[in-house]
């Protein structure tokens, strides 16, 4: 792959048209961050119930911190590697703008309450009343209905032209587009993969973008290409703010204890390393000036993501001609040197016992069941059977840009998917109430 191509400032569906101001990566950012969609996230669950008492981490502000920190990642690594290429130093402010725009719009295809939103609509198809479906549907089709994906529905939001707005969707760049893609190819051709990032529906918009950048194909037999390798930067801001955030906000809600987080957070500075003996000292001089129990750890975490994001810079430049090449496989993170590695496990495996199964969240996950799992039941009946007296006004509450004039199955149950989907956590407990007639 080339820079020259990866860098590539075609909008999808939509004629080239000069930027002003605004570089052509500048105005993606701006389309994205001033979109509805990207709005409603502040209303979608991260982890923690909202709202709440305390104040915790939403889609909405996940979405700008793993933007802010993708950008940095974007910049380190562009400085290190302008030493060999003169041209990435030229185009480093559209490399750090396109990182930053993919990761804003990473999460954009999420429903409500976070992956359990994903699970029920899966659910729907694989063990409720969805499974009727099967034999109406192609087989590729079937394949997105039994295991819904949030990351290709970020790609469908930002490609699909939903009904009276422009073609292209947010007609973004190719290069933006292409790095949104983590897992670059369909479900169908997905194999013991468990993520995609493509819809059957979105087949053709995935061709051309990847092909206008220039990514090879990397399956003959099976339409599975190579990665963007900005997508690794978007990746690994993902996946720090995940582990970090995640914890600085369980400790907010009590739910793990100071002694515990700062025990997880300092397990990634070796006291045996000469760089990291020169921050237990600084810490010792911050620690004097910061009384404030939530100060501090804002401070570990911060010099924490600083730490991380110099390993994962220094991970993408060691790797570079096999990522240029397509063969980088699996996550910069889970590449990192043995002894953050291993801190790095230890946290996950203490995130998941006392975080992701603490009652809080399992009955948030539980509520999203209930939710998504009856309003798919009724709304995915009305589009089967339109002309009951009830599905007639059930259909009336889909908003025009989510309704299809079609007799296709799949198109049809993806309309009632979009609508779904792009509900806010407060908005879809709001219809279910209403649909069940609770006060």
């Amino acid at each position: 792959m080339n820079w020259t191509d990866l860098l590539s400032n075609k909008r999808y569906a939509q004629p080239h048209k000069s930027a002003d101001i605004r570089s052509s990566f500048q105005r993606d950012y701006d389309r994205i961050i001033f979109s509805s969609p990207f709005r409603r996230l502040q209303n979608k669950t991260q982890v923690f119930p909202l709202p709440g008492a305390q104040t915790v981490h939403n889609r909405l502000t996940h979405s700008l911190e793993v933007a802010s920190v993708g950008r940095s990642i974007a910049c380190r690594t562009v400085e290190k590697l302008s030493k060999k290429d003169d041209y990435l130093k030229e185009r480093q402010s559209d490399i750090e703008t396109i990182v930053a725009s993919a990761c804003l719009a990473h999460d954009l295809g999420n429903p409500p309450f976070g992956h359990s939103g994903e699970d029920t609509i899966s659910s729907f198809f694989n063990d409720w009343k969805g499974m009727e479906l099967k034999d109406k549907v192609l087989p590729e089709q079937w394949s997105d209905l039994i295991a819904f994906e949030g990351n290709a529905n970020a790609f469908r939001q930002l490609t699909h032209q939903f009904t009276g707005r422009r073609a292209g969707g947010f007609s973004l760049t190719a290069a933006t587009l292409a790095t949104l893609l983590k897992y670059p190819y369909p479900s169908f051709d997905k194999g013991d993969r468990k993520k995609y990032n493509v819809f059957y529906s979105e087949i053709e918009a995935f061709k051309e973008v990847v092909e206008e950048c220039g990514i090879p194909r990397i399956d003959d037999e099976h339409l599975v290409y190579a990665r963007h390798p900005l997508s690794f930067m978007m990746e690994a801001a993902d996946d720090i703010c995940y582990l970090v955030l995640d914890m600085e906000d369980a400790h907010r809600r009590g739910i793990v204890s100071t002694e515990a987080i700062e025990k997880c957070f300092l397990s990634f500075f070796n006291p045996k390393n000469t760089k990291d003996m020169s921050f237990y000292k600084h810490k010792e001089e911050a620690y004097l000036d910061v009384t404030d129990i939530n100060e501090r750890i804002a401070f570990l975490r911060a010099t924490l993501i600083n730490k991380l994001v110099n390993c994962v810079s220094d991970i993408f430049v060691k790797n570079y001609e096999p990522i240029m090449e397509g063969r980088f496989e699996k996550s910069l993170i889970s590449h990192l040197p043995e002894y953050e590695k291993n801190a790095l496990d230890q946290c996950r495996k203490a995130s998941i016992e006392h975080i992701y199964r603490h009652p809080s969240v399992v009955k948030i996950e539980l509520t999203g069941f209930n939710v998504i799992g009856s309003l798919m039941e009724v709304f995915i009946g009305a589009i089967l059977y339109p002309d009951t007296p009830y599905n007639k006004k059930l259909l009336s509450l889909i908003p025009e840009q989510f309704k299809v004039a079609t007799d296709d199955t799949y198109t049809r149950v993806q309309s009632v998917i979009d609508f779904i989907s792009n509900m806010t956590d407060l908005y879809a407990v709001k219809l279910y109430k209403d649909l069940s007639g609770i006060d």
